[in-house]
């Protein structure tokens, strides 16, 4: 890092956080995702005035009908693409999304306002993930304000819809050729590891049907929901089983210490189940949801043709359901031995007061479509904390000694 950029980010501090509330502030909820113009366009003359390229790329509406079949979903599906040319050797791509998942309740805070209290800042998307963006912001600020040129020409990736998916702003640039680069630094996630690979997610749903009926003859019915209790014990039998399963992946030291999980491992989930109108009312349907998250070493091919046995095993005879799934983002995994890998695992390191070690993620990320097509070498670190930050919960938010300590990896990364 340029000797001057450090105690200059420290000093920067109040910019950062004022950048953050701007953001926080503009409520990009998805669903149901009708606000992304408004981020966008208050983040275009921003990359504009610090030299980038930039354009806001909007999903045609006829491939965002066929990708993302959601009523819940409507507005424009506005992103935005930066690009820097300094004439370097090596393009690096930096991504991460600008939508946030609905505030939910029991905040003590105000979700969309920004709070700062005992050390921490409060909103929604604070930690996941618009903390990395408004970083991102200062160092090429300060950079331009010093002179100093970035080692890389920066393609800057800034899209929406990952939080709900299948098919993101993010997926759509991979598609169309926007996401050319050496290497990609996915900024969503946590801070306490350099993530090197994700499981994969589909999502499933299970319709048993039965008859409605009085329930004071019950008996001249069938029961969907007693039918159902069957496939859901078949559905836990088999959790079980593959949770028993461990990928090569680490797990985060965090998790590590938390859960005694030395590994990342799939898993299979039963949400959610609709059912029933009135307690005098035998129900005739019973819809059971949940998602099953696949690791590298599985296919999903695989993980569809368990389920599949273990409701075929587990119903009755006379057990009537379908079942249906929708692949979501695939499983990810980057060679922990590459030289992109060591670079940010020795950034990270040398500007945190923790241990930072390469882990897998348990969850999924919009990234792993992207690099299915791009093939390039990536991996993800963010601003928050695993077991601190509460990202999709109430009183999200980051610590602002984790806020300076990124932007001051960000620093030290791009102008190593």
């Amino acid at each position: 890092m340029d000797s001057r950029l450090p105690d200059r980010i420290d000093s920067k501090t109040s910019d950062t956080l004022r950048i953050l509330t701007d953001l926080v502030g503009m409520q990009t909820a998805v669903p149901p995702g009708d606000n992304y113009e408004e981020i966008v366009d208050y983040l275009m003359p921003k990359f504009a005035d610090l030299g980038f390229e930039v354009e806001k790329v909007c999903i045609p509406e006829e491939i965002f009908k066929q990708k993302m079949k959601n009523p819940e979903l409507h507005g424009k599906r506005a992103n935005l693409h930066a690009y820097l040319d300094v004439g370097a050797d090596r393009t690096l791509v930096i991504y991460t999304h600008l939508d946030v998942v609905p505030v939910g309740d029991g905040w003590t805070f105000p979700p969309y306002e920004g709070t700062i209290a005992d050390g921490r800042f409060y909103a929604r998307g604070s930690a996941d993930s618009k903390a990395a963006i408004a970083a991102l912001l200062t160092v090429l600020s300060l950079s331009k304000e010093l002179g100093i040129t970035p080692a890389y020409n920066l393609n800057i990736a800034l899209t929406t819809d990952e939080e709900i998916g299948p098919y993101s702003g993010l997926c759509y640039f991979a598609d169309i050729g926007l996401l050319s680069g050496d290497y990609f630094l996915c900024m969503d996630g946590e801070g306490d590891s350099v993530i090197i690979g994700t499981n994969g997610i589909l999502t499933w749903r299970v319709d048993v049907f039965g008859r409605t009926y009085h329930s004071g003859s019950s008996f001249l019915g069938v029961n969907a929901l007693e039918k159902s209790v069957a496939l859901m014990n078949g559905l836990l039998a088999l959790k079980s089983k593959v949770e028993d399963r461990r990928s090569e992946m680490p797990s985060s030291l965090v998790i590590a210490e938390k859960t005694g999980f030395l590994n990342v491992k799939p898993v299979l989930n039963i949400t959610m189940i609709e059912c029933g109108v009135k307690e005098n009312v035998v129900p005739g349907r019973c819809t059971i949801r949940g998602d099953r998250r696949v690791m590298p070493e599985e296919t999903f091919d695989d993980a569809i043709d368990e389920i599949e046995r273990a409701l075929a095993s587990a119903a009755d005879a006379d057990t009537r359901y379908d079942f249906t799934y929708e692949i979501g983002y695939p499983p990810m995994c980057t060679d922990a031995s590459h030289s992109w890998i060591g670079q940010v695992l020795a950034v990270a390191n040398e500007v945190s007061d923790r241990k930072i070690d390469i882990a897998g993620a348990q969850g999924s990320l919009d990234v792993a479509y992207a690099i299915g097509i791009t093939e390039q070498p990536v991996c993800c670190h963010g601003v928050g904390r695993v077991l601190e930050s509460r990202a999709h919960a109430e009183d999200e938010n980051v610590r602002l000694e984790d806020l300076v300590r990124y932007t001051k990896f960000l620093g030290l990364l791009l102008t190593e």
